[in-house]
């Protein structure tokens, strides 16, 4: 007998959509291009077609339509690993649970997730308004721990490796760290470059900036840097990829983050016009995903 999912599970809004974001399945393309600031929604739908859904909840907007005869789905999901929890959840409801029946179809679909950023460097030869790829999320947010899943999706050597090295303290949650989608990095990362992207689940302490509240670690940094594992270096801080590629390898989805470096945290550098960069890394990752 199916597992149904009762109202208080599965919320439902009164026209059969998922409660947060607002969509029906219909309203989903195969391919997701997620961002965080809901005005860069239209930054990119813009360059579309045709576009022929646009939906807007909370912080939630959601645009699909047509490139190049690709379709696509532009989502804003707010900041934070807690907003990725919500939009994953519902996106991956919206496609794989019968809405009405309130039961899994038979039949799941694999979307390809793509994350659209801005980021600060943790390495002093990534330069600003260059753009880098997340081999692997990192994660400091904790969140991954709430759910059961086979704990192979996860990269525990590599985790293990990061806990010795950092001296990692029990008063924080325990990190966790996934592996990005193998077909997506190919497709569409190209020669960009390339690292484990540590995930913060905040934008001030814990990612060390210090303002009136003094830091409880403020040695973590510079560990952060100078962690590699078989040649991989933590190369950025943002806040929304450890989820993104944990909650999408637990359900079945691909994912890949890419970020236009906004900030260099080691020589102390912001970029003097991001938002120029930022709109030719969307032309970059359009292309690309168009193009396959």
């Amino acid at each position: 007998m199916k597992k149904q999912f009762k109202e208080s599970e599965l919320i439902l809004n009164p026209d059969g959509s998922v409660y947060h974001l607002k969509v029906r399945p219909e309203h989903i393309a195969d391919t997701v291009i997620v961002v965080g600031d809901q005005m860069r929604v239209e930054s990119i739908s813009r360059h579309f077609d045709k576009v022929e859904v646009q939906i807007q909840n909370r912080e939630f907007v959601t645009h699909t339509g047509f490139y190049r005869n690709k379709r696509i789905t532009v989502l804003s999901t707010g900041i934070g690993t807690d907003n990725i929890d919500i939009v994953v959840n519902e996106l991956d409801a919206a496609v794989n649970i019968d809405l009405e029946k309130r039961e899994v179809k038979e039949n799941r679909k694999s979307l390809d997730i793509i994350r659209v950023g801005t980021t600060g460097a943790l390495q002093p030869d990534l330069k600003v308004d260059t753009f880098v790829a997340s081999s692997f999320g990192l994660g400091f947010d904790g969140l991954l721990n709430f759910y059961r899943f086979d704990e192979s999706l996860l990269e525990k050597e590599m985790s293990d490796a990061f806990i010795k090295h950092t001296g990692w303290s029990e008063k924080l949650p325990y990190p966790y760290i996934v592996k990005a989608s193998d077909d997506l990095m190919q497709k569409v990362a190209g020669d960009l470059n390339k690292g484990i992207t540590l995930t913060a689940n905040g934008f001030f302490g814990p990612q060390g900036r210090e303002l009136r509240i003094p830091l409880a670690f403020p040695e973590l940094n510079p560990k952060v840097e100078d962690f590699e594992f078989k040649g991989n270096r933590i190369t950025n801080f943002e806040m929304e990829t450890s989820a993104l590629y944990g909650l999408g390898r637990i359900l079945g989805h691909n994912t890949l983050t890419v970020c236009d470096i906004i900030a260099n945290r080691v020589r102390k550098e912001y970029s003097k016009d991001y938002k120029a960069s930022v709109e030719k890394l969307i032309l970059y990752v359009l292309e690309r995903i168009s193009s396959q």
